[in-house]
């Protein structure tokens, strides 16, 4: 029997508050529509980037 490779999970900063603000960004994701759209094709490096520093930096401004 083979083994295939575990699935790693897509993180994902959706919390089902999907409605743009004003400046175009998620209420609450704090994702742009053309973010959102790309999420599911960004690499793992480029969602954690967001994760960890664009959309925490945009929640607080």
């Amino acid at each position: 029997m083979s083994e295939s490779a575990p699935q790693t999970a897509i993180l994902s900063p959706c919390t089902g508050v999907c409605r743009l603000d004003p400046h175009g960004y998620c209420e609450g994701c704090y994702r742009t529509g053309d973010e959102i759209a790309r999420w599911r094709s960004m690499s793992e490096t480029e969602r954690t980037h967001y994760m960890d520093v664009v959309l925490p930096a945009r929640e607080s401004a």
